[in-house]
């Protein structure tokens, strides 16, 4: 059966925070339910959604819970095991080592029977199409596979209430269809209710019963039936950043004109050196040209940019920067070699391969946007945050802290500025990542997904800066699914196949 919840004047406050980032919701959602969770970014959408799987903690060091939160009449801390949680972040969803453990382990610690878990292991990955041997290692994933694997572990719990945060923010178009038609499918099978997030509206507009949305406010801004909110608040839902069909941002595209080459891929394999994915490949990157990669989940493309990077060393051929690309940094390692402290003295002249450049030879020339927000995070704070990397290439402290707010009012941090990274939604997380990368401003710009989680203003003011920074004569490589990013900073388009994976065995 369905889980019922049921808010009354529920909120919450994070610990080290003074507003809010739910408040005063009233809601309630009958068993079996499907309901499509709106609102900006930054609302408080994926607090409602970890408060209801029980885990944002119950201790006074982990924030103020106000009103009362109910999963079946009981506080969700006393319901966890009928509730299943699919995070924003697809690798800390991942648990164990092998794929088929890693499904296997919800059940496992619901007391399924040995028998009864392998089938459901099996189907719940050919429900979301991970046909892969149940031994494949999951550090060997991508991240749209590390999603679909985390809602299989999900599916196989069979919950009464299933919470999904951005499911398909990671997955390629034919990923989006299965896994989107294999929840939908498994709550109808189990009568589970259904919640999930997702601010583009017409992937699940289909699917659900209901839409509520947040609003900037942190309350309920509006809930109904798909089709009568969206049609009667259309210009409300717009101006919070709900993304709605048929109402595409507008970004300008500023004058482009391919300079310079920057960066030049030749004869590349790109891998694990004991497991190349493409070999042969070819590419030149230009000042004032924005490429992005596209292709499947799990072809390759983020081994291929952190490859480009000068993150990975290439298994086979050659990565080369040209000289207007080395002479780039050239500034900021004069500084660096003129400070007393030896760890930010130059480290040498910096030669054609980026993969044996240091960090800090690497910091204004290529710079990098993660898949995962998190990995590059090393501060307390997100104002420290974007300090980190002016500091480490001299900048002084007037043009450092001007660079600093410049970035927190553009990509809309300003009020999070005091604020740890990781107590962030994923949104605001991944703009910061971005922030971090703009503050040293380096000639080629790497990013790994950088629209995920984005609202539909957040995108549009995001991309905008991407946009504007080609126009300046940097170079920009997207890795993406994202249609309207394509249509807007596809200049050249890259295409990668998963040819690894025609001949791969597939688990009976």
């Amino acid at each position: 059966m369905g889980a019922r919840v049921e808010a009354r004047g529920w909120g919450w406050r994070h610990a080290d925070r003074a507003k809010l980032a739910v408040s005063q919701l009233d809601l309630t959602i009958e068993p079996g339910e499907a309901v499509l969770l709106l609102g900006p970014s930054g609302a408080g959408k994926s607090t409602l959604l970890a408060a209801l799987a029980g885990v944002l903690g119950d201790h006074e060091d982990d924030g103020q819970e106000l009103g009362s939160l109910l999963v079946d009449g009981r506080h969700p801390t006393d319901a966890r095991g009928a509730v299943g949680l699919v995070l924003q972040d697809p690798q800390a969803n991942t648990v164990l080592a092998r794929i088929g453990d890693d499904v296997a382990f919800g059940c496992e610690n619901l007391g399924v029977p040995r028998a009864e878990t392998w089938v459901r292991v099996r189907e719940a990955l050919d429900a979301v199409g991970l046909r892969m041997p149940l031994d494949r290692s999951t550090a060997q994933l991508s991240g749209g596979e590390r999603q679909r694997l985390a809602i299989a572990g999900v599916l196989a719990m069979r919950p009464n209430l299933i919470l999904l945060d951005e499911p398909t923010a990671n997955l390629d178009p034919a990923g989006v269809e299965e896994v989107r038609e294999a929840v939908v499918r498994a709550a109808e099978v189990t009568g589970a209710t259904l919640i999930v997030i997702e601010h583009r509206v017409d992937v699940w507009r289909s699917s659900v019963d209901r839409v509520v949305v947040l609003g900037t406010e942190q309350h309920l801004l509006a809930d109904g039936a798909p089709d009568v909110i969206l049609e009667e608040q259309r210009e409300s839902l717009l101006a919070a950043g709900v993304w709605i069909g048929g109402h595409e941002p507008t970004v300008p595209r500023g004058e482009r004109a391919p300079g310079e080459d920057l960066l030049v891929a030749d004869g590349l394999g790109f891998g694990r050196a004991d497991y190349p994915l493409h070999t042969q490949f070819g590419a030149t990157l230009r000042a004032g040209e924005s490429t992005v990669v596209l292709g499947p989940n799990g072809a390759g493309k983020t081994t291929l940019a952190l490859t480009l990077a000068g993150l990975l060393k290439p298994v086979a051929g050659d990565v080369r920067a040209s000289s207007a690309l080395r002479e780039a940094g050239e500034d900021a390692d004069r500084r660096r070699g003129g400070w007393a402290l030896g760890r930010f003295r130059a480290a040498g002249p910096v030669g054609p391969h980026p993969s044996a450049w240091r960090s800090r030879q690497l910091l204004t020339r290529i710079g990098t946007v993660f898949q995962q927000p998190e990995h590059q995070f090393v501060a307390g704070t997100v104002r420290r945050e974007l300090e980190v990397g002016p500091d480490a290439v001299g900048r002084g402290r007037r043009e450092t802290s001007e660079r600093v707010d410049e970035l927190l009012a553009a990509l809309r941090l300003s009020h999070l500025a005091e604020a740890h990274p990781f107590t962030l939604s994923g949104g605001e997380q991944r703009r910061l990542s971005v922030a971090t990368v703009l503050a040293t401003a380096p000639r080629v710009l790497i990013f790994d997904e950088p629209t995920f989680g984005q609202d539909r203003r957040t995108w549009t003011e995001l991309v905008t800066i991407m946009s504007r920074l080609v126009s300046e004569g940097h170079s920009l490589v997207s890795v993406t699914h994202d249609e309207q990013l394509v249509r807007v900073l596809g200049d050249q388009r890259i295409r990668i196949e998963a040819h690894d994976r025609k001949n791969e065995k597939v688990p009976a």
